[in-house]
């Protein structure tokens, strides 16, 4: 029997529900996912007092461009606001920032203010926050490929660890737990390559509601159960 390694290195988590709570409460979406932005932070400081050192939180998918075009514009305004107010937050209380996705499809105000955010806090030693942004599962296997074959890797040599280097991952390990809040049970896309032996956790909470009891309860049911990595 392999217990799980506790806390876990590496928490993802799928932030769903900020429509619905929005819904709930008769306010437009975007109050929502205003809420939802909002909650980031705490919820990044309970999972480092945790020990937990690494955090990726799924903002927004390949697949959220589809949404209605006002929605989207909210989406990009929110997240420059919320740069513009957290990254000295983050950078005093030494997180650090990276991206995962595409930072190409942004817009030059939103994709300069990530470069300069993941800049002032690249030699931050706290937890390390991993913002998926414009950023899809099986995209970024794509774009692996495109880059092994512009790098003129021999096919001798890739293999699981080569692959590895090429994602937007390299150099942060796989999750050891992935945690979906809002009540859906599926992966949507998110880190289908780094997921492959990690612990699942749904939860019907909704992300903006997602708080310290909620924490808790993810990371109790992570401890209790058996990670065999293919192992009996």
């Amino acid at each position: 029997m392999i217990q799980s390694n506790y806390p876990p290195l590496h928490v993802a988590i799928i932030l769903d529900g900020n429509g619905r709570w929005a819904k709930k409460r008769h306010l437009p979406r975007l109050m929502g996912h205003k809420a939802g932005a909002d909650n980031i932070r705490p919820v990044v400081r309970i999972f480092a007092k945790h020990g937990v050192k690494y955090l990726t939180l799924y903002a927004f998918s390949t697949e959220n461009w589809k949404r209605s075009k006002i929605e989207v514009a909210g989406l990009l305004n929110l997240l420059t606001r919320k740069l513009d107010t957290e990254t000295q937050a983050c950078h005093q209380e030494n997180m650090r920032l990276i991206h995962l996705g595409r930072l190409n499809r942004l817009p030059q105000k939103l994709r300069k203010k990530m470069e300069v955010a993941i800049e002032l806090t690249k030699n931050n030693t706290g937890i390390v926050i991993c913002l998926a942004f414009d950023y899809g599962g099986r995209d970024e296997i794509v774009q692996a490929i495109r880059r092994i074959v512009n790098a003129n890797v021999p096919d001798s040599k890739i293999d699981e660890v080569a692959v590895g280097q090429y994602l937007y991952t390299n150099g942060v390990p796989d999750p050891d737990l992935l945690i979906r809040t809002g009540g859906e049970v599926r992966l949507s896309n998110f880190l289908l390559w780094q997921t492959a032996y990690s612990e699942l956790y749904f939860t019907p909470v909704l992300w903006p509601d997602f708080g310290p009891k909620d924490i808790e309860e993810a990371l109790s049911e992570y401890k209790r159960r058996e990670r065999r990595f293919g192992n009996v």
